[in-house]
């Protein structure tokens, strides 16, 4: 039997009621989209969306065009999404046990709404995408492809250690920055490669990461992963190594001329650089997690900050505009900084795809 046809325990086979009454399909279906989507991974994704039409020419972005392309992403998420919990559920019985946003382990979906639900995904995806031209719904369908490459034999690039990282990174940034900087109709410059090199550099500085949770089950059923291969000292290695590398791309993609957005990108890169050490010396996985997430949030914040950077310069805002507006979003991550390090149990982790 393949793994999508794959029957869960009894006690895991998911149902479409709610105290007993039943259902309407289109509505179990419509919750099921929404948990599928998970939210915080969406918003990564939006967020490289957005970051490519600022690097393009955000004067020139439309909102029906820009509003297609994100619906493009959503669906297209909820497709990988659905096949990839079809694909690992024996491992998430392990990973996830009773979680929310695993519908199938926690019994509230069963594999057939997922199959069901993977499919009408990929159709709303293509449809979104349709009317955006040729080479955008290529790369649309491109990333669903990615997807089913990524849990389905024989390619099954979840378990290829080095490959899994790379997949994603392709999947959940060069799709959506190549399409929001297309949504612009920005030109291809040296400085949208240099930040989408950048991007690609800071995912993979947390995706490696993403094995810190799911070690067990991965041990049990023989997925390798670097953390596995090659150890917690090894993993955060090369995390940081992700991390001075995005650091130096962002670096090179604006010079000094953008000095206030520099000067705060380096707290940001220091606040992950810090929490990745927490990380090396974190005794137990809660303590791990909680490094993990709040490293997490600060990588927000950096992108967020260089997304408003981008967004007002399109907008004619001075340099001291530009800078207080900066000043007062690295207060806030920087107080959320405080507050979690006080507060460790607070901290949420950002990757839950």
């Amino acid at each position: 039997m393949s793994v999508v046809g794959a029957r869960l325990p009894a006690a895991h086979r998911g149902a479409k009621t709610t105290g007993g009454a039943p259902r309407p399909p289109g509505a179990h279906l419509a919750g099921l989209t929404l948990v599928m989507l998970r939210y915080r991974v969406a918003m990564l994704v939006w967020t490289f969306m957005l970051l490519g039409a600022a690097a393009g020419d955000p004067g020139r972005l439309e909102t029906v065009r820009l509003a297609l392309v994100a619906a493009a992403l959503a669906w297209s998420y909820v497709a990988a999404t659905t096949l990839n919990d079809l694909a690992d559920v024996k491992i998430d019985l392990v990973n996830h046990p009773d979680d929310p946003g695993r519908p199938l382990v926690a019994g509230a979906a069963a594999p057939s709404d997922m199959r069901t639900l993977h499919w009408v995904a990929w159709a709303a995806a293509v449809a979104c995408a349709s009317p955006l031209g040729p080479a955008p719904a290529a790369l649309v369908v491109g990333g669903l492809v990615i997807g089913r490459a990524y849990s389905l034999p024989p390619a099954r690039l979840s378990y290829r250690p080095y490959l899994a990282p790379v997949t994603l990174a392709a999947a959940y940034v060069v799709v959506p920055y190549t399409l929001g900087l297309w949504s612009s109709g920005g030109a291809v410059t040296s400085r949208a490669l240099v930040l989408g090199a950048a991007w690609v550099a800071l995912f993979l500085a947390r995706i490696v990461l993403k094995d810190f949770r799911d070690r067990e089950g991965d041990a049990i059923f023989g997925r390798r992963s670097i953390l596995l291969l090659h150890g917690k000292l090894a993993t955060c290695a090369l995390s940081g190594v992700f991390v001075f590398l995005g650091d130096a791309l962002v670096g090179i993609a604006f010079g000094w001329v953008a000095w206030p957005l520099l000067v705060v990108a380096q707290g940001f890169f220091a606040a992950v650089a810090f929490m990745l050490w927490r990380l090396w010396r974190a005794m137990g996985p809660a303590a791990e997690q909680v490094a993990i997430g709040t490293g997490a949030k600060m990588g927000t914040g950096l992108l967020l900050s260089v997304l408003s950077w981008l967004l007002l310069s399109g907008q004619g805002a001075s340099l001291a505009q530009r800078t207080m507006f900066l000043l007062l979003l690295a207060a806030a991550y920087g107080a959320s900084f405080a507050a979690l390090a006080r507060h460790p149990e607070r901290a949420v982790i950002g990757y839950k795809g």
